[in-house]
């Protein structure tokens, strides 16, 4: 892992599916609350630079009523300027329109975290890599199903579309001039 170089204003701080019923699961080497609060923190960061925080969460496909704890969690605390989305598949850019958000706002870089590593965060991974996104993966702001299926996607398919790092390698780049 390196500290990544970034454009904040190009930046795009994606957080997949952090909402009460995903936090609750039972998840490693990460509970889903260690993850929560790290996201939160990147996401803070990311607004004071200027960069766009996009919030993804997961709605069951042709479900009248979403099952409890489908919103966002509330720590996520949404800005002005952040952006909402709903999917309805694994990965975040099949019909929710975040290829044009993240063009509207001259994104370059997409930057993921959250729940689960190995579907959610993977799967937007590698259709960012598809539309041509830079991709950096924070590497302790996520969190699997279970450890082993985390690490592999960290150490093995990670690398093959993006870059990872930490959390605070992500702070240090975007306060870097």
């Amino acid at each position: 892992m390196t500290t990544p170089v970034l454009e904040p204003r190009r930046t795009a701080l994606i957080l997949i599916d952090l909402m009460p019923r995903i936090i609750a699961l039972d998840t490693a080497p990460l509970s889903g609350p260690e993850v929560l609060e790290r996201c939160v923190a990147l996401a803070k960061a990311t607004r004071a630079v200027g960069g766009l925080v996009v919030n993804v969460r997961v709605e069951r496909p042709n479900v009248e009523v979403q099952p409890d704890g489908s919103g966002l969690a509330p720590e996520l605390d949404p800005q002005p300027g952040d952006v909402e989305l709903v999917k309805r598949t694994v990965g975040a850019f099949h019909q929710t329109g975040l290829d044009d958000v993240l063009r509207s706002h001259g994104v370059e870089t997409v930057v993921l975290g959250g729940i689960a590593t190995n579907f959610g965060v993977e799967s937007t991974g590698r259709v960012a890599d598809e539309h041509g996104y830079r991709t950096i993966y924070v590497t302790d702001a996520m969190t699997g199903l279970d450890a082993h299926a985390h690490e592999f996607a960290v150490s093995y398919v990670f690398p093959r579309f993006g870059e990872t790092c930490t959390g605070t390698e992500y702070v240090a780049a975007l306060s870097q001039p």
